[in-house]
């Protein structure tokens, strides 16, 4: 069964075509599987699947609504890393201002599921993805959205998609400026592009903003990374005086950058460009923050802290201690054809490696939990299986469950159609469904 047809049901029913229903199992409405006291580890479940630890998501969720309400900023978190309607909804509940989508099939899924306000932080094309986007939002005529451009070419092309219908929403305009991936690199370029979006401006197509990304400058050396997004962000801020210098009116401004690893420098750089002008806000788009790993944003919140990046009420407090993984792959142990090695049945098909292997955390027997993992190591992935180095004394054995860290959660839920919500006992609360298409 594939997330389509979960996703275009009103009342979605889970079966064991799904990773996680346990085989045999009649099937389930969505919101019965968590009242059926699972749990991924005692032999009933599927595996593999992958777990939310509810508890770690509500405490990372307090920590960054925490942060931006301390700073005076406002966030639209980006919903490319879950895919999940429900739980972009519960950050939206927790205090956040919109949701951040990264192209128009994104788009769909969030305005379907009811949400109005959001910001497409990408480019998408030229005049046939702009005329997409224009049969979308005529669907939507209460939508507020407000999408990148860094061209000439992507602001005539929705300008002529918006100019063929009058059934459209209004688009904002973000001016996005770039070091590394898409955006304008320098003030003038970004200057081309105003002065063309402003004598485009019609009802339903209008600046609304400037957008950045910070995340692509990053390089293997942190001093460079640094300078490269100061620059960025220094040409940002420059160009909002500009913007403000041009424009006729005291129209309300969105400024928006801010990743998941480097927000902090964001909104210590931007912060005053914004409070400057009484009529901007800084909106933050960080996602996968809210969720974390056992990887690259573990090394993330590690070079945050080491720059005291991670400010409260003015003391700096440690990142790292105040976000929480919250994903786990559950996998059985399959073989352990020879000492030292144990196969897990978890491969490339379940688990993301983009940005590092897995992590073995613990390891559980018969229902029980029998030990941590931290000696062990994932050395290689195939498309099904996991191939770990234990100690040659482990008592790691076949039909044994592991639960794996994973590094990179943007690139391992998109291969889950069910993300299962854990309580602090380890059963499943809830069924989270994903919307990857």
């Amino acid at each position: 069964m594939s997330d389509v047809t979960l996703n275009t049901t009103p009342t979605p029913v889970l079966d064991d075509r799904i990773r996680g229903f346990p085989p045999g199992h009649r099937p389930l409405p969505l919101e019965a599987i968590g009242v059926q006291n699972w749990t991924p580890y005692d032999g009933h479940m599927a595996l593999p699947l992958m777990s939310l630890d509810e508890t770690a998501f509500a405490g990372n969720v307090d920590a960054m609504m925490g942060f931006v309400d301390d700073h005076g900023v406002q966030i639209a978190p980006h919903a490319k890393t879950p895919m999940a309607p429900a739980l972009a909804e519960a950050l939206l509940s927790a205090g956040a201002w919109g949701t951040t989508v990264a192209d128009i099939r994104q788009l769909s899924v969030f305005l379907n599921a009811g949400q109005r306000q959001l910001i497409l932080a990408n480019e998408i094309g030229g005049l046939a993805a702009a005329r997409r986007l224009s049969a979308l939002l005529a669907g939507f005529p209460d939508a507020e959205v407000h999408i990148f451009v860094d061209s000439r070419e992507a602001v005539e092309s929705l300008r002529q998609a918006w100019s063929e219908r009058d059934d459209l929403p209004l688009l904002g305009l973000l001016v996005e400026f770039g070091v590394g991936r898409g955006g304008a690199r320098t003030v003038q370029a970004g200057l081309d592009i105003l002065d063309l979006v402003l004598t485009s401006e019609t009802q339903s197509l209008r600046l609304t903003g400037i957008a950045a990304y910070e995340g692509a400058a990053a390089t293997s050396d942190a001093r460079e990374t640094e300078e490269r997004i100061h620059g960025l962000l220094q040409m940002t801020s420059e160009f909002l005086v500009l913007v403000r210098k041009r424009l006729c009116d005291a129209r309300s401004l969105i400024l928006t950058a801010g990743g998941s690893v480097f927000f902090d420098m964001v909104v210590a750089e931007l912060s005053n460009a914004v409070a400057a002008d009484p009529d901007c806000r800084l909106v933050l788009r960080s996602g996968a923050i809210f969720f974390h790993d056992h990887g690259v944003y573990e090394r993330g919140l590690a070079a945050l802290d080491a720059r005291e990046g991670y400010v409260r009420q003015g003391i700096v407090e440690s990142a790292a201690a105040a976000f929480v993984p919250a994903l786990r792959i559950w996998a059985e142990v399959l073989s352990c054809p020879e000492p030292g090695l144990a196969i897990c049945g978890m491969g490339l098909r379940d688990v993301a490696n983009d940005q590092g292997l897995p992590r073995p955390l613990k390891l559980y027997r018969d229902g029980q939990y029998q030990a941590d993992l931290d000696g062990c190591e994932v050395l290689r992935l195939n498309d099904q299986h996991a191939f770990i180095r234990v100690d040659t004394q482990s008592t790691v054995a076949v039909g044994d469950v592991i639960a794996f860290g994973i590094s990179h959660p943007c690139t391992c839920l998109d291969r889950h159609a069910v993300v299962y919500g854990l309580g602090p006992d380890h059963r499943v609360r809830h069924a989270y469904l994903t919307s990857f298409g």
